[in-house]
């Protein structure tokens, strides 16, 4: 454990962005498993409103630091290749 005031403080700072990343991280995963499950069920239109939900809040994400903006716009990218694809084939 931390024993200078400052270690004491910089410890209590990483914790509550811990929680904070948390929540973040939980948020955008469950938005990208509904746009998943929109696109394994095969609804065209559920999976774009669940892609044009989940976009911005990746972003928003790697604009904050919680995830590598790459790899939002990875995610970005996949999932609206699959969208497309599915309301193609629709």
């Amino acid at each position: 454990m931390a024993n200078h005031k400052s270690a004491l403080k910089k410890a209590r700072q990483d914790e509550k962005r811990r929680l904070r990343n948390k929540a973040v991280r939980t948020r955008y995963r469950n938005l990208i498993k509904a746009v998943r499950l929109a696109l394994e069920s095969g609804d065209a239109a559920q999976a774009e409103d669940a892609l044009k939900k989940a976009a911005p809040y990746l972003q928003r994400a790697a604009s904050k630091g919680v995830i590598h903006s790459n790899k939002a716009a990875r995610h970005i990218s996949r999932l609206t290749k699959q969208v497309e694809a599915l309301k193609k084939a629709a």
